[in-house]
């Protein structure tokens, strides 16, 4: 098995990680980094539990191979609070009881965190369309768009 050392930013930390070809940046994240919040759900980019952001767009994580990230910055659901303050997605999600099992929650956290990095005042239909990815068995997802729409108002009024 051939191995390669790759560079990469995660979460504002530069790494410098030997992996084999075949290791999935999940696998990589979970196993090389310990950074275990994002998750294995399908193993096959369905479920969206393990999205991360990779330069700023979400993707699943489970189907990016870890040498394709050489040079690239990475983002996991551990990378969302600063400054020992929780981001106004992951506050959000708490207030509206966005979270249930859990499961999903770091990948519906990561897509959402795109979606207002791009699009700071998202319509429920937009919000809607980047969650299509993230599958969700226990809130219904009324809850995950209430909680997208609030930290949307809370980052507004934090701008003006």
């Amino acid at each position: 098995m051939a191995y390669h050392r790759i560079t990469l930013k995660v979460n504002g930390s530069d790494e410098q990680v030997d992996v084999p070809s075949n290791m999935t940046l999940l696998l990589m994240l979970r196993e090389k980094l310990g950074l275990t919040g994002t998750k294995n759900g399908c193993a096959a980019g369905e479920c969206g539990a393990c999205t991360v952001l990779m330069n700023g767009e979400p993707v699943n994580s489970c189907m990016v191979l870890a040498v394709e990230c050489n040079g690239a910055r990475i983002v996991t659901v551990e990378g969302l609070a600063h400054d020992g303050r929780l981001d106004p997605i992951q506050e959000a999600m708490i207030a509206e009881g966005g979270v249930q099992c859990g499961f999903c929650t770091p990948g519906v956290l990561m897509s959402a965190r795109a979606l207002l990095d791009r699009n700071p005042e998202p319509t429920e239909f937009e919000i809607r369309d980047a969650l299509v990815g993230n599958l969700c068995r226990c809130t219904g997802y009324l809850r995950i768009v209430e909680a997208v729409k609030q930290a949307a108002q809370r980052s507004a009024e934090m701008a003006s």
